[in-house]
Protein backbone atom coordinates (compact mmCIF):
# COMPACT_ATOMS: atom_id res chain seq x y z
CA UNK A 1 0.00 0.00 0.00
CA UNK A 2 1.78 3.13 -0.80
CA UNK A 3 2.07 5.77 1.56
CA UNK A 4 0.10 9.21 1.89
CA UNK A 5 2.42 12.16 1.78
CA UNK A 6 1.21 15.03 4.07
CA UNK A 7 2.44 18.08 4.27
CA UNK A 8 1.63 21.75 6.08
CA UNK A 9 -0.66 24.02 4.13
CA UNK A 10 -0.95 26.14 1.98
CA UNK A 11 -1.68 23.80 -0.73
CA UNK A 12 -1.08 25.01 -4.17
CA UNK A 13 -2.90 23.67 -6.89
CA UNK A 14 -1.22 24.33 -9.97
CA UNK A 15 -1.43 22.84 -14.13
CA UNK A 16 2.24 22.34 -14.02
CA UNK A 17 3.90 18.48 -14.15
CA UNK A 18 7.18 16.90 -13.99
CA UNK A 19 8.20 16.49 -17.62
CA UNK A 20 6.77 20.06 -18.52
CA UNK A 21 9.27 21.29 -16.16
CA UNK A 22 11.66 18.95 -17.41
CA UNK A 23 10.82 20.60 -21.04
CA UNK A 24 11.78 24.19 -20.00
CA UNK A 25 14.60 23.06 -18.33
CA UNK A 26 16.32 21.51 -21.31
CA UNK A 27 15.19 24.33 -23.70
CA UNK A 28 16.92 26.40 -21.43
CA UNK A 29 20.30 24.34 -21.47
CA UNK A 30 19.75 25.01 -25.60
CA UNK A 31 21.92 28.05 -25.58
CA UNK A 32 24.81 26.27 -23.71
CA UNK A 33 24.45 23.08 -25.86
CA UNK A 34 24.38 24.71 -29.08
CA UNK A 35 27.19 26.85 -27.94
CA UNK A 36 29.70 24.21 -27.08
CA UNK A 37 28.95 21.98 -30.04
CA UNK A 38 29.16 25.36 -32.16
CA UNK A 39 33.28 26.15 -30.46
CA UNK A 40 33.88 22.36 -30.12
CA UNK A 41 32.32 20.55 -32.92
CA UNK A 42 31.20 17.45 -33.71
CA UNK A 43 33.02 15.90 -30.12
CA UNK A 44 31.00 18.37 -28.14
CA UNK A 45 28.12 17.15 -29.92
CA UNK A 46 28.93 13.23 -28.90
CA UNK A 47 29.80 13.51 -25.59
CA UNK A 48 26.25 15.06 -25.41
CA UNK A 49 24.83 12.09 -27.24
CA UNK A 50 26.78 9.67 -25.06
CA UNK A 51 25.80 11.07 -21.84
CA UNK A 52 21.68 11.52 -22.58
CA UNK A 53 21.57 8.14 -24.27
CA UNK A 54 23.48 6.55 -21.22
CA UNK A 55 21.24 7.59 -18.72
CA UNK A 56 18.20 6.91 -20.46
CA UNK A 57 19.16 3.88 -21.25
CA UNK A 58 20.48 3.07 -17.76
CA UNK A 59 17.44 4.35 -15.74
CA UNK A 60 15.33 2.24 -17.89
CA UNK A 61 16.91 -0.63 -17.70
CA UNK A 62 16.99 0.04 -13.55
CA UNK A 63 13.57 0.88 -13.27
CA UNK A 64 12.38 -1.87 -15.60
CA UNK A 65 14.10 -4.95 -14.52
CA UNK A 66 15.43 -4.38 -11.38
CA UNK A 67 12.80 -2.36 -9.71
CA UNK A 68 10.05 -4.66 -11.75
CA UNK A 69 8.28 -1.14 -12.15
CA UNK A 70 6.84 1.19 -15.43
CA UNK A 71 9.89 2.76 -16.83
CA UNK A 72 9.74 6.27 -15.91
CA UNK A 73 12.43 8.02 -18.41
CA UNK A 74 9.31 9.64 -20.17
CA UNK A 75 9.21 12.18 -17.58
CA UNK A 76 12.45 13.52 -19.28
CA UNK A 77 14.49 13.48 -15.77
CA UNK A 78 16.81 11.37 -17.22
CA UNK A 79 18.00 13.62 -20.32
CA UNK A 80 17.71 16.48 -18.14
CA UNK A 81 20.70 14.32 -15.82
CA UNK A 82 22.51 14.04 -19.44
CA UNK A 83 22.71 17.28 -20.41
CA UNK A 84 23.29 18.62 -16.71
CA UNK A 85 26.58 15.76 -16.75
CA UNK A 86 27.50 16.25 -20.11
CA UNK A 87 28.23 20.43 -19.62
CA UNK A 88 29.99 19.95 -16.83
CA UNK A 89 32.59 17.69 -18.73
CA UNK A 90 35.55 18.58 -20.98
CA UNK A 91 35.32 17.92 -24.80
CA UNK A 92 37.91 15.39 -24.32
CA UNK A 93 36.27 13.02 -22.45
CA UNK A 94 36.12 9.48 -23.28
CA UNK A 95 33.14 7.65 -24.10
CA UNK A 96 33.26 4.63 -21.81
CA UNK A 97 34.74 7.36 -18.95
CA UNK A 98 30.88 9.57 -19.58
CA UNK A 99 29.68 6.28 -19.79
CA UNK A 100 31.11 5.50 -15.60
CA UNK A 101 29.54 9.29 -15.03
CA UNK A 102 26.33 8.51 -15.97
CA UNK A 103 26.26 5.01 -13.99
CA UNK A 104 27.61 7.63 -10.93
CA UNK A 105 24.89 9.88 -11.57
CA UNK A 106 21.53 7.71 -12.11
CA UNK A 107 23.02 4.18 -10.67
CA UNK A 108 24.39 5.78 -7.51
CA UNK A 109 23.12 8.75 -7.03
CA UNK A 110 19.43 8.84 -8.08
CA UNK A 111 17.44 5.39 -8.53
CA UNK A 112 19.63 3.79 -4.85
CA UNK A 113 17.51 6.03 -3.29
CA UNK A 114 14.32 5.44 -5.21
CA UNK A 115 13.92 7.89 -8.19
CA UNK A 116 13.40 11.32 -8.64
CA UNK A 117 12.04 13.39 -5.51
CA UNK A 118 14.01 10.98 -3.38
CA UNK A 119 17.42 11.48 -4.17
CA UNK A 120 19.43 13.29 -1.60
CA UNK A 121 22.14 14.79 -3.80
CA UNK A 122 22.19 16.59 -7.34
CA UNK A 123 22.65 13.29 -9.74
CA UNK A 124 24.70 15.34 -12.48
CA UNK A 125 26.87 16.78 -9.95
CA UNK A 126 27.21 13.07 -8.46
CA UNK A 127 28.77 11.94 -11.64
CA UNK A 128 30.70 15.02 -12.27
CA UNK A 129 32.93 15.01 -8.95
CA UNK A 130 32.95 11.05 -8.81
CA UNK A 131 34.89 11.20 -11.88
CA UNK A 132 36.88 14.30 -10.76
CA UNK A 133 38.44 12.00 -8.41
CA UNK A 134 38.28 9.14 -10.09
CA UNK A 135 40.03 10.35 -13.60
CA UNK A 136 41.39 13.51 -12.32
CA UNK A 137 43.86 13.97 -15.89
CA UNK A 138 41.07 13.48 -18.29
CA UNK A 139 38.75 15.78 -16.26
CA UNK A 140 41.18 18.40 -16.37
CA UNK A 141 42.83 17.84 -19.72
CA UNK A 142 41.19 20.45 -22.60
CA UNK A 143 42.55 19.05 -25.36
CA UNK A 144 40.89 17.13 -28.12
CA UNK A 145 43.40 14.92 -29.24
CA UNK A 146 41.77 12.04 -26.67
CA UNK A 147 38.00 13.48 -27.96
CA UNK A 148 35.38 10.82 -29.13
CA UNK A 149 36.47 12.50 -32.98
CA UNK A 150 39.38 13.55 -32.76
CA UNK A 151 40.68 17.40 -34.71
CA UNK A 152 42.75 15.83 -37.46
CA UNK A 153 40.31 13.71 -39.17
CA UNK A 154 37.62 15.87 -38.89
CA UNK A 155 36.79 19.32 -40.18
CA UNK A 156 35.49 21.34 -37.09
CA UNK A 157 34.52 24.99 -37.07
CA UNK A 158 36.57 27.43 -35.07
CA UNK A 159 34.41 29.13 -33.73
CA UNK A 160 32.79 32.81 -33.34
CA UNK A 161 36.51 34.29 -31.86
CA UNK A 162 38.67 32.48 -35.22
CA UNK A 163 38.47 31.91 -38.44
CA UNK A 164 35.64 29.44 -39.65
CA UNK A 165 36.21 26.19 -41.75
CA UNK A 166 39.62 25.55 -40.44
CA UNK A 167 40.47 22.57 -38.31
CA UNK A 168 40.01 23.38 -34.43
CA UNK A 169 43.25 23.64 -32.82
CA UNK A 170 43.93 20.93 -30.05
CA UNK A 171 44.49 22.89 -26.59
CA UNK A 172 45.61 22.01 -23.24
CA UNK A 173 45.55 25.26 -21.59
CA UNK A 174 44.13 25.48 -18.84
CA UNK A 175 41.08 27.44 -17.41
CA UNK A 176 41.59 31.05 -16.11
CA UNK A 177 40.89 29.88 -12.52
CA UNK A 178 43.33 27.41 -13.14
CA UNK A 179 46.29 29.75 -14.38
CA UNK A 180 45.19 32.42 -11.85
CA UNK A 181 45.48 29.38 -9.05
CA UNK A 182 49.42 28.30 -10.02
CA UNK A 183 50.33 31.81 -11.06
CA UNK A 184 49.72 33.36 -7.56
CA UNK A 185 50.98 30.15 -5.98
CA UNK A 186 54.33 30.40 -8.11
CA UNK A 187 54.66 34.01 -6.87
CA UNK A 188 53.22 35.49 -9.79
CA UNK A 189 50.71 38.83 -8.93
CA UNK A 190 47.35 39.22 -10.50
CA UNK A 191 48.69 42.30 -12.97
CA UNK A 192 51.50 39.97 -14.28
CA UNK A 193 49.15 36.85 -14.92
CA UNK A 194 46.57 39.57 -16.57
CA UNK A 195 49.09 40.90 -18.74
CA UNK A 196 50.78 37.23 -19.59
CA UNK A 197 47.44 35.93 -20.19
CA UNK A 198 45.16 38.79 -21.58
CA UNK A 199 42.10 37.74 -19.92
CA UNK A 200 39.42 39.06 -21.50
CA UNK A 201 36.04 39.57 -19.72
CA UNK A 202 34.13 39.52 -23.15
CA UNK A 203 35.63 36.68 -24.15
CA UNK A 204 34.88 35.05 -21.13
CA UNK A 205 30.81 36.13 -21.36
CA UNK A 206 30.34 35.15 -25.39
CA UNK A 207 32.98 32.18 -25.59
CA UNK A 208 36.22 30.39 -24.59
CA UNK A 209 36.89 26.82 -25.10
CA UNK A 210 39.05 25.84 -21.85
CA UNK A 211 37.03 24.46 -19.63
CA UNK A 212 34.09 22.45 -18.96
CA UNK A 213 31.51 22.27 -21.89
CA UNK A 214 29.09 24.45 -20.22
CA UNK A 215 31.37 27.11 -18.95
CA UNK A 216 31.86 28.06 -23.28
CA UNK A 217 29.73 31.28 -22.90
CA UNK A 218 28.11 33.10 -19.61
CA UNK A 219 25.84 35.08 -21.77
CA UNK A 220 24.17 31.10 -23.31
CA UNK A 221 24.18 30.67 -19.22
CA UNK A 222 22.22 34.04 -18.52
CA UNK A 223 19.85 33.40 -21.64
CA UNK A 224 18.79 29.69 -19.77
CA UNK A 225 18.80 31.41 -16.57
CA UNK A 226 15.80 34.35 -18.19
CA UNK A 227 13.93 31.48 -19.47
CA UNK A 228 13.48 29.88 -16.98
CA UNK A 229 12.72 32.58 -14.74
CA UNK A 230 10.07 33.58 -17.61
CA UNK A 231 9.04 30.11 -17.18
CA UNK A 232 8.73 30.23 -13.33
CA UNK A 233 9.95 27.14 -13.31
CA UNK A 234 12.53 27.96 -10.65
CA UNK A 235 12.97 31.17 -8.09
CA UNK A 236 15.94 34.19 -8.16
CA UNK A 237 16.62 33.65 -4.68
CA UNK A 238 18.96 30.41 -4.76
CA UNK A 239 21.06 31.81 -7.77
CA UNK A 240 20.87 35.49 -7.08
CA UNK A 241 21.96 34.31 -3.30
CA UNK A 242 25.10 32.52 -4.58
CA UNK A 243 26.33 35.15 -7.06
CA UNK A 244 25.90 38.31 -4.62
CA UNK A 245 27.94 36.12 -1.66
CA UNK A 246 30.59 35.32 -4.15
CA UNK A 247 30.29 39.07 -5.31
CA UNK A 248 31.01 40.31 -2.14
CA UNK A 249 33.45 37.62 -1.13
CA UNK A 250 35.69 38.65 -3.69
CA UNK A 251 35.30 41.47 -3.35
CA UNK A 252 36.49 42.45 -0.24
CA UNK A 253 39.62 40.14 -0.68
CA UNK A 254 40.13 42.08 -4.05
CA UNK A 255 39.86 45.24 -1.80
CA UNK A 256 42.16 44.00 0.87
CA UNK A 257 45.16 42.69 -1.60
CA UNK A 258 44.26 43.67 -5.38
CA UNK A 259 47.64 41.79 -6.04
CA UNK A 260 46.81 38.02 -5.19
CA UNK A 261 43.42 37.74 -5.54
CA UNK A 262 40.61 38.34 -8.77
CA UNK A 263 37.91 40.83 -8.85
CA UNK A 264 34.63 39.98 -8.55
CA UNK A 265 33.73 40.05 -12.27
CA UNK A 266 36.49 37.35 -12.77
CA UNK A 267 35.16 35.06 -10.08
CA UNK A 268 31.78 35.73 -11.29
CA UNK A 269 32.10 35.17 -15.40
CA UNK A 270 35.17 32.10 -14.96
CA UNK A 271 34.58 28.26 -14.24
CA UNK A 272 30.80 26.58 -13.48
CA UNK A 273 29.50 28.96 -11.02
CA UNK A 274 26.67 30.50 -13.41
CA UNK A 275 26.02 27.06 -14.79
CA UNK A 276 25.95 25.47 -11.13
CA UNK A 277 23.94 28.49 -9.76
CA UNK A 278 21.54 28.15 -12.56
CA UNK A 279 21.31 24.68 -13.43
CA UNK A 280 22.16 22.22 -10.28
CA UNK A 281 21.79 24.52 -7.11
CA UNK A 282 18.17 25.35 -8.06
CA UNK A 283 16.83 21.40 -8.43
CA UNK A 284 13.53 20.87 -6.63
CA UNK A 285 14.51 17.64 -4.70
CA UNK A 286 17.85 18.52 -3.36
CA UNK A 287 17.50 22.28 -2.81
CA UNK A 288 15.36 23.99 0.15
CA UNK A 289 11.68 24.66 0.51
CA UNK A 290 11.60 27.79 2.52
CA UNK A 291 12.97 31.33 1.66
CA UNK A 292 14.96 31.36 4.78
CA UNK A 293 16.55 27.79 3.63
CA UNK A 294 16.90 28.96 -0.08
CA UNK A 295 18.92 31.97 1.04
CA UNK A 296 20.74 30.30 3.81
CA UNK A 297 21.37 27.68 1.01
CA UNK A 298 22.51 29.67 -1.69
CA UNK A 299 24.95 31.72 0.30
CA UNK A 300 26.37 28.83 2.31
CA UNK A 301 27.33 27.60 -1.46
CA UNK A 302 29.06 30.97 -2.59
CA UNK A 303 30.99 30.84 0.77
CA UNK A 304 31.75 27.77 0.27
CA UNK A 305 33.00 28.27 -3.66
CA UNK A 306 35.26 31.02 -2.82
CA UNK A 307 36.97 29.06 0.39
CA UNK A 308 37.80 26.12 -2.07
CA UNK A 309 39.13 28.61 -5.02
CA UNK A 310 41.00 30.68 -2.69
CA UNK A 311 42.51 28.52 -0.02
CA UNK A 312 41.83 25.02 -1.60
CA UNK A 313 44.38 22.71 -3.62
CA UNK A 314 41.31 22.68 -6.67
CA UNK A 315 40.81 25.70 -8.61
CA UNK A 316 36.83 25.24 -8.79
CA UNK A 317 34.65 24.74 -5.64
CA UNK A 318 31.16 25.18 -7.31
CA UNK A 319 30.42 21.46 -7.85
CA UNK A 320 31.69 20.36 -3.86
CA UNK A 321 29.50 23.48 -2.56
CA UNK A 322 26.78 22.49 -4.01
CA UNK A 323 27.09 18.79 -2.45
CA UNK A 324 27.88 20.27 0.40
CA UNK A 325 25.17 22.20 0.93
CA UNK A 326 22.67 19.46 -0.53
CA UNK A 327 23.52 17.08 2.52
CA UNK A 328 22.31 20.49 4.58
CA UNK A 329 18.47 20.64 2.90
CA UNK A 330 17.11 18.19 5.39
CA UNK A 331 18.13 20.09 7.89
CA UNK A 332 17.43 23.29 6.14
CA UNK A 333 13.54 22.34 5.69
CA UNK A 334 13.33 22.12 9.19
CA UNK A 335 12.63 25.77 9.68
CA UNK A 336 9.87 26.77 9.80
CA UNK A 337 8.08 29.10 7.83
CA UNK A 338 7.18 32.43 9.15
CA UNK A 339 3.33 32.47 10.10
CA UNK A 340 0.91 34.38 8.85
CA UNK A 341 -0.24 37.42 10.27
CA UNK A 342 -3.00 39.80 9.55
CA UNK A 343 -2.10 43.53 10.03
CA UNK A 344 -4.41 45.38 12.56
CA UNK A 345 -4.30 49.41 12.11
CA UNK A 346 -4.52 50.94 16.02
CA UNK A 347 -4.96 54.13 14.66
Amino acid sequence: MDKLLVSPAPHLHSKENTRRIMRDVIIALMPSVLVSVYFAGLSALLVIVVSVAGCVLLEHLIVRYLMKKKTTVHDLSAVVTGLILAVNLPVSSPWWMVLIGCVAAIGIAKMTFGGLGHNLFNPALVGRVFLLISFPVQMTNWSLNNSIFRPDTWELPKGLLGAQGQLLDATSGATPLGIIKEGLANGLTMETLSQQHDFSYWQMLFGHIDGSLGEASALAVLLGFAYLLLRKVIKPLIPVAILVTVAVFSGILWLLDPTMNADPLFHLLTGGLLLGAVFMATDYTTSPMSPLGMLIYGMGIGVMTMIIRVWGSYPEGVSFAILFMNALTPLLNKIKPIPYRKEVSLG
